[in-house]
């Protein structure tokens, strides 16, 4: 069972999001936060398997929240679900240490799916981000990736787990995770999402 944390100050999406994730066999709504300071105490106390984590918090934006739980949890999937779509939050978002980005109408079985895809390995993102990400930016002419890098990086950034990449592509996942090896040694980073942001920064996708 994978096991939820929900940090959210509207207290109708939270209840109604708490009673999606128990109505299932495969979740559990653990706990619930109203505001960023005690979402990121109790996350750090119990941690659950995943966050879903809101950027418009009263106290204290999201994308802080997220920053302070991956300094003292750096493995935990946090997913953000905001009603903000710009790039800019994107991008900080996911330099924060989010691993997927989601909106918040986005259907409620995709929010499900998103859980056990980040439970994967994998970066779920709304269709209207995952958009933005394919046609907001051109590829940048000069890379040190080589295409199949480019290409491992350009399915990561649309939010596709180690083994659809493989799939995808035609190869193993330990292939593709030799590939992620390489690109983050490239890139200067240390994990998937900060290879992510700095793939869309950058325009190297």
């Amino acid at each position: 069972m994978i096991t939820v944390s929900i940090v959210e100050d509207d207290k109708d999406i939270c209840q109604s999001l708490a009673m999606l994730i128990n109505s299932t066999l495969q979740f559990k709504c653990t706990h619930t936060y109203n505001d960023c300071t005690s979402g990121i105490a109790g996350v750090i106390k119990d941690p659950p398997d995943v966050v879903l984590m809101d950027i418009g918090l009263p106290d204290m934006s999201g994308i802080e929240g997220i920053k302070k739980i991956k300094e003292k949890l750096p493995e935990m999937d946090i997913i953000v679900l905001t009603v903000h779509e710009n790039d800019e939050y994107v991008f900080d978002a996911l330099c924060a240490g989010a691993c997927g980005y989601l909106v918040k109408d986005t259907p409620t079985a995709r929010i499900l799916d998103a859980i056990k895809d980040v439970a994967d390995g994998g970066a779920p993102m709304s269709t209207q981000i995952a958009r933005m990400v394919v046609h907001s930016f051109q590829k940048k002419t000069h890379t040190l990736l080589t295409q199949r890098e480019t290409e491992v990086l350009q399915q990561l950034c649309t939010g596709k787990s180690y083994k659809m990449i493989a799939d995808i592509l035609f190869i193993s996942e330990e292939t593709v995770r030799r590939h992620l090896k390489s690109i983050y040694k490239k890139l200067e980073v240390h994990s998937k999402s900060e290879a992510v942001a700095k793939a869309l920064k950058e325009k190297l996708v």
